[in-house]
């Protein structure tokens, strides 16, 4: 692959830029721990990718810090532990404090000198502006699931991707995608045809993390286990 061949990548913020699941995990773990049997940081993160991923599909129109502060809810009566509203708010409210990968504004910026940048993420406006100052670039456009009206893997997500970049002459052979997560970028990104690189954040790990499973068949271009390994196709 070169990067060369792009005038337009496009990449998955929370998993990919920023590390959500330590961000999840840390404003998670007050309530986890008042549960009568405490899960661990994996089990934890399993239990809210199950929970977001349901109401995400029943409420593809809710804004991402309402989704954040119901999975809260959802999960203080899963495990049976006393949460106010102000907590399940304050959980959703911590999205702004979830951390950058240690590679991801070094890696943007050599990535910026070869293409346009784009974002394309299930995330409402003002959350994504909490986030931003932590990325260190300017992007091109940032499309969100408020924008859209969708939540990943929804296929209109990308359907809009695909007529952002054709609105400045970026034909889909001239687009690359970039995520963590296979089941909400790479399933979709194959359906729409669109060459996509899998940044596997979860290399050293097991299971799938703050991520629903992936269907069967999704594949990818190219496999990286960072951003900044990406960067240095460039050279």
């Amino acid at each position: 692959m070169r990067l060369a061949d792009y005038d337009l990548i496009s990449f998955d913020c929370y998993g990919t830029l920023i590390d959500w699941e330590s961000g999840i995990w840390t404003a998670l773990a007050p309530l986890a721990a008042r549960a009568t049997t405490a899960p661990d940081r994996e089990t934890a993160l399993a239990a809210f990718a199950a929970t977001e991923t349901a109401q995400q599909q029943a409420t593809p129109r809710m804004p991402y810090a309402d989704v954040l502060a119901a999975v809260h809810a959802s999960l203080a009566q899963h495990w049976n532990v006393p949460a106010t509203e102000a907590d399940h708010r304050r959980f959703a409210a911590a999205i702004g404090d979830w951390p950058a990968f240690p590679d991801t504004v070094d890696a943007l910026r050599a990535l910026g000198r070869h293409a346009r940048l784009v974002i394309l993420s299930n995330v409402d406006r003002a959350s994504f502006a909490a986030t931003l100052p932590r990325l260190g670039v300017t992007f091109a456009a940032v499309l969100t699931a408020e924008d859209i009206g969708s939540y990943k893997p929804d296929p209109r997500n990308f359907a809009y991707l695909l007529g952002y970049a054709a609105a400045l002459g970026v034909p889909r052979t001239r687009l690359l995608h970039v995520a963590q997560s296979l089941y909400h970028d790479h399933a979709p990104a194959n359906a729409a045809g669109i060459t996509s690189v899998w940044i596997d954040r979860r290399a050293a790990a097991t299971g799938w993390g703050a991520t629903a499973a992936p269907p069967a068949g999704v594949r990818y271009d190219l496999r990286c286990t960072s951003l900044g390994e990406l960067a240095g196709l460039g050279g």
